[in-house]
């Protein structure tokens, strides 16, 4: 390599590293901004092992959704749309939340695109069966499995898209 080659090189991983530095703290403070957790939730997985249900159940937010999700799961981008546009309108909106049981950090993180509006993502940190028997042992562990927690603590289960019915009595029990 010339030597006036090599200086360009240089100067321009300097000017990446330098750009990318920014961007990165420009993100920063978007995602810690009032108003952006979605932002900041997609940029972190939180772990889901066997007494984060109990926990969220018993000291979680109320009213919440979860929508239990595998990367390939095809259907499920479509019931966590389903359960944003329930709560758009709202002036006081229930979280809503996506739970990975297949992958996790960075992997898991591709996936929160297909959730818009997404409160929180967590994703399964132990042996899945014992972390599904946990949320319901009758799950069938089939996705999407959507479990929506009312105000007062009450849980509506189902597996697919919850039903205009089911939003509606989720959304009514203040």
């Amino acid at each position: 390599m010339t030597s006036v080659f090599k200086s360009k090189v240089l100067a321009l991983s300097a000017a990446t590293l330098v750009l990318s530095a920014s961007v990165a703290g420009a993100q920063a403070s978007h995602a810690h901004a009032p108003g952006h957790a979605s932002t900041a939730a997609q940029r972190t997985v939180l772990p889901f092992d066997e007494t984060t249900w109990a926990h969220a159940l018993q000291h979680g937010p109320r009213p919440a959704a979860y929508l239990f999700t595998t990367s390939y799961c095809s259907t499920c981008p479509a019931a966590f749309a389903v359960l944003h546009k329930a709560v758009q309108q709202r002036k006081d909106k229930p979280e809503l939340n996506a739970v990975m049981m297949d992958v996790a950090g960075p992997q898991a993180l591709r996936h929160a695109t297909h959730f818009k509006g997404m409160t929180k993502m967590y994703a399964f940190d132990g042996f899945e069966p014992a972390i599904r028997q946990a949320v319901d042992p009758a799950w069938p562990n089939v996705t999407p499995y959507v479990v929506l927690v009312d105000a007062k603590g009450h849980t509506q289960r189902v597996i697919g898209p919850p039903p205009p019915a089911m939003l509606q009595r989720w959304l009514a029990s203040r």
